[in-house]
Parts: C-alpha cells; structure tokens; sequence
C-alpha cells in the first residue's frame, strides 16, 4: 500500500498551482477593468463574504443612526464624579463608572490637557469651568 502522504502532497501541489492560476486571473481582470475606467472593489484581508461597510440598515431605506448615550460621554461622567467627589482618585472613579482603569487613565488625560481636570499627585480636582 502506498504511502498517503505522497497522495497528500500530489493533491496540494494540484490545489497550489490553481490557487496561483487563479491569482493571476484576477489581476488581470482587476487591470482589465481599471483600463476601462471602473475601480476594482475588494473585501480588507480576513473579512467575510457581505461584510462590507454598510451605510444603511438591513431591510434597505434609511441610513443606520446610532443610539445617543445616557449620561452622557465617559469624560463627562468622570467630571461630573471629580466635581461630586474632590480629590478622588482614578481608580475610584473608575471603579464608580464601572470601566476599567486603565481606558479611565486616557480619558482623564484628555480632560487635563482640555483644563476640565487637575491632577495633584494621584487625586483629581474640578477646575472650576
């Protein structure tokens, strides 16, 4: 009996080389069609078949809308906790908005850089603004 392996390999070799066939194909027809004036449009690497970015819900019609937030943005969250809570510490806000510290740690840096916030050691304080 012979070994399956060569088999295997006889069948990869076969499946390479049409994988490579067909390559070659597309580029020619991704050319064909740019030398027409049409634009080639291909899904990113690993994206699924249907995948593509879609501006409109399912059914077809309007465009998708986002849901607005209650409570507004996580930055006015934790200003709104620093002016209730003065000199409180990040961890602790964080652990009041139930996010972990370490995206809170970005977004207080951001409200420091605006003036919203001022940090003395690890306590943040209300600007007053």
């Amino acid at each position: 009996m012979p070994p399956t392996t060569n088999h295997l390999d006889i069948a990869r070799e076969a499946l390479e080389r049409t994988v490579r066939e067909l390559e070659d194909q597309l580029k020619q027809a991704e050319q064909a069609l740019a030398a027409l004036g049409g634009k080639a449009t291909r899904r990113g690497p690993g994206r699924p078949r249907g995948s593509a970015k879609k501006t409109t819900s399912q059914s077809g019609g309007a465009p998708r809308r986002r849901r607005k937030r209650r409570g507004g943005t996580r930055a006015d969250q934790a200003v709104k906790l620093i002016e209730e809570n003065p000199g409180i510490g990040a961890s602790d806000v964080a652990k009041q908005m139930k996010i972990k510290p370490n995206y809170l740690y970005r977004v207080l840096g951001d409200l420091e850089k605006e003036g919203r916030v001022k940090k003395d050691g690890r306590q943040y304080h209300p600007t007053g603004r």
